[in-house]
Formats: C-alpha cells, structure tokens, sequence
C-alpha cells in the first residue's frame, strides 16, 4: 500500500502553462524593450519581429535541439518491442498517451523527457540505462519521466534549458574573453533555470511514478545505482540541461552545481521508502 498525498495533476499542469507563456512572453517583452532603448521605435518592430521567431524556436524546435545535441535518435518497435511494451502500459496506467521513445548512443546510464505538454514529449534514455537497469528499476524511471509529461514539466523545462545553453554558449563569443564572459552569463542562465524550475517537480514525479507502477522500490534503487554511476563514470555534456535529466548527472563540477535543480538523492529516495512503512518489516520476514 503506498501512503503520501496526493498529487494533482491538473494544478501542476496549468502552473507550468503558465510559467511557460511568461518565459515565452517575457523574453519578446525583454527584447522589445531593449530594441526601444537602443534605437527607439524603429528597432523595437524589428527587436519584436525577431524575438517572436526565437520564442517560436524555444516552443516548437525546444524538443528537437535538445535531442540533436544529444545525438539521440528514434528507437523503433522492432529493436526494443520489450520497452515500447512495457512504456504503453505505464503510459495507459499514468492516463497518458504513449510518448515518443529515443535512445542516446553511449554508456553513461541517463533518462530525460522533452517536449510541448501532455499529448506531445519524448523519453530519451541512453544504452548505458538500457543495459544498467533491471526490469522494475527500469520502470520506475520510465514512470518518472511519463510523470513529466502528464504535469507539464517538460513545456517549461525544455525551452528553459535551451534558453539558459544560449545564454552559456553565448560566451563563446567572447574570444579571449570567454571565460570572462562566462562568469557573467552563467549565473544569468542559472538564475533563470532557478526562477523556473523548482525542485519540487521531481519529488512531484517520484510520487506519480510510485503510483503508476503500484510500489516506490523500483524508483528508489534506480536512484541509488545512478548515483553510485555517477561516481564510477565521467560526463560531460552543457550543464544547462541539468534540469531535463531524472538525477543531475554532472557531479560536483563547480559550473554544473550552478544549475542544479534536484533534490538530495537520500532524500528522493527517503521520501519514497516513506511511502510504503512496512517494507522494512516485509524484507526481515522474507
């Protein structure tokens, strides 16, 4: 029996709406306005006119930057037909419609979903996960990422990530100066990711998940065995997109910490043995 509160599906779907219009609405605002106090009105329309193809870009190509840089591609139902399986009756389970599934080439063991809301995201996990996972801890993380996309996590933290990698890539520009530059555009684009993203989505997900695959444990200890791969494995990768991955999977790096968004691992994985009291008891009875 899994004991906690309830979720509500619903509320955070349309809070992360919401955050997601005021991203879109505010960054053509900020560009507007900046236009106006460099040239006045005639740069403003075209400062406006711009900054509307670069908000459409963060909507509608989000997904696809994200899974680009990844070098992710699309798993067919013949290579996997036991994932996509066991991934439509999670989705069945979560009341959501079966996202699209990509697989991401190398061996770091990693999940994450992108995308536009409930009825449009992908779930991205890499050949390390793939293989790493046994059955039940693999659907624990699918669960967690199907959680994502039913409380529209993903409509806010994809065009969130790929505005703040921007902001950080920016600095290249700088030539000689890019590490400076860096030092300023890098707490810009994490403070962004903060102002955003709470860490509260991914305890909301852990619960939502432990739900939809009727026990807590199998989330837990995936959470357990990817922290202790983090420990063993190197990865590299913008620490900007921190927040799209099921754990941050950049360690200790002093730039990655910046744009961390997720809880403890022990408390991820506290919260969610709290959910079933009795397992203690049943494993000693075992």
């Amino acid at each position: 029996m899994i004991e906690g509160r309830d979720v509500r599906p619903s509320l955070l779907a349309a809070r992360n709406l919401l955050k997601a219009l005021l991203l879109l609405g505010g960054f053509v605002a900020g560009l507007s306005a900046l236009g106006w106090w460099i040239g006045g009105v005639g740069l403003t329309s075209v400062f406006f006119v711009i900054s509307l193809l670069m908000a459409g870009t963060l909507h509608w190509y989000g997904p696809r930057v994200i899974l680009t840089s990844l070098r992710a591609r699309e798993l067919t139902l013949g290579e996997a037909p036991l994932l996509h399986t066991t991934l439509e009756q999670l989705a069945a389970d979560a009341g959501v419609l079966r996202p699209r599934l990509y697989l991401i080439p190398d061996g770091f063991p990693r999940a994450l979903s992108v995308g536009r809301g409930a009825s449009d995201f992908t779930i991205a996990v890499s050949e390390g996960l793939v293989i790493a996972l046994p059955p039940a801890e693999l659907e624990g993380v699918l669960a967690h990422e199907l959680a994502h996309g039913r409380h529209r996590d993903v409509t806010i933290q994809t065009p969130v990530c790929v505005l703040a990698t921007w902001i950080v890539e920016a600095s290249r520009l700088g030539g000689y100066l890019e590490r400076t530059l860096l030092f300023v555009l890098a707490p810009i684009a994490a403070s962004l990711v903060h102002l955003f993203l709470s860490p509260k989505r991914e305890l909301a997900a852990d619960l939502a998940a432990a739900r939809t695959c009727g026990s807590p444990h199998g989330l837990a200890d995936a959470l357990i065995r990817l922290e202790q791969a983090m420990e063993l494995l190197s990865f590299k990768a913008s620490p900007a997109t921190e927040p799209v991955y099921i754990v941050n999977p950049f360690g200790n790096d002093r730039l990655a910490v910046m744009f961390n968004t997720h809880p403890p691992i022990g408390e991820r994985v506290g919260a969610l043995r709290d959910l079933d009291p009795d397992w203690r008891e049943r494993l000693r009875a075992a």
